[in-house]
């Protein structure tokens, strides 16, 4: 399978069946107004843009294409390593066959499976935000290890090991976690006593108004893409963000553009 790039929309839209949407909720409607001259009925357009709901897509792509097919999925990085969680919605115009194709494409790289889209946003706060929480849960266990004198590496080693380990054992043995939880913990043990310390700190609570935090943020998301009004400075930002991780070198392009980045810049 070989893999083509490109710096033009139109000329993607034009060669593929299936298209992702995968851009920053408020840069969603700029991109549907460029591409959508060149939808056909042939074209899948998914969208994996948190918040961004599948009538506000069918609404902008009906000036062009009178039955646009819209899918509306949300995923997460785990797809990187095949383990990703990701769930999807269909559209009015969208049928089962495009919906099963989508979930064929999208197994291959972790879990997938079809929910009411409704349900989207509160996916987007437990699995599409979820791998941040355990990154961060992670290196904290790890500052744990590393205060009790454990070597970095060894420690976050451990940490990933462990939440690892945890998550296979739940998902082979369908026990409910309170179960597995309680397996480990001893009478008068060390595990029951590190509990009640994340107990009395609401490690619980923390968790739940995490994921409604960003359940909520999610809505809020929708209202900004609707308005069809985006900061080109908060682009910038996002842009120079990245390009700080990836190369020196790269400079911002248009926002319109699938590559954000070209190799050449120019100094001021």
């Amino acid at each position: 399978m070989g893999v083509n790039f490109t710096v033009s929309n139109k000329d993607t839209v034009k060669s593929s069946d299936v298209l992702f949407l995968a851009v920053k909720p408020p840069i969603i409607p700029f991109i549907l107004e460029e591409v959508g001259p060149d939808i056909e009925a042939r074209h899948i357009v998914v969208s994996c843009a948190a918040g961004v709901t599948i009538s506000s897509i069918e609404k902008k792509l009906s000036t062009f294409c009178p039955t646009p097919k819209v899918i509306r999925c949300m995923t997460n990085t785990p797809v990187i390593v095949r383990e990703g969680a990701t769930v999807y919605a269909t559209g009015t115009h969208a049928d089962v066959e495009d919906g099963k194709l989508l979930e064929q494409l999208m197994a291959s790289v972790g879990f997938c499976t079809e929910v009411e889209e409704d349900l989207i946003d509160a996916v987007t706060g437990l699995s599409g935000s979820g791998p941040a929480y355990a990154f961060t849960a992670l290196d904290a266990l790890a500052d744990g290890g590393v205060k009790m004198g454990l070597p970095r590496r060894l420690a976050v080693r451990l940490g990933a090991q462990a939440l690892l380990g945890a998550a296979k054992m739940l998902l082979e043995s369908e026990q409910h976690p309170g179960q597995l939880k309680d397996n480990v913990c001893s009478p008068g043990g060390a595990t029951i006593h590190a509990l009640h310390f994340l107990e009395s700190g609401g490690f619980r609570s923390l968790l739940i108004n995490a994921v409604e935090a960003s359940c909520i943020r999610t809505r809020e998301l929708q209202h900004l893409a609707d308005q069809e009004k985006i900061s080109p400075a908060a682009i910038k930002k996002t842009l120079l963000d990245k390009v700080k991780l990836e190369s020196p070198s790269l400079s911002v392009a248009s926002a319109s553009k699938v590559s954000l980045f070209t190799s050449k810049s120019k100094k001021n």
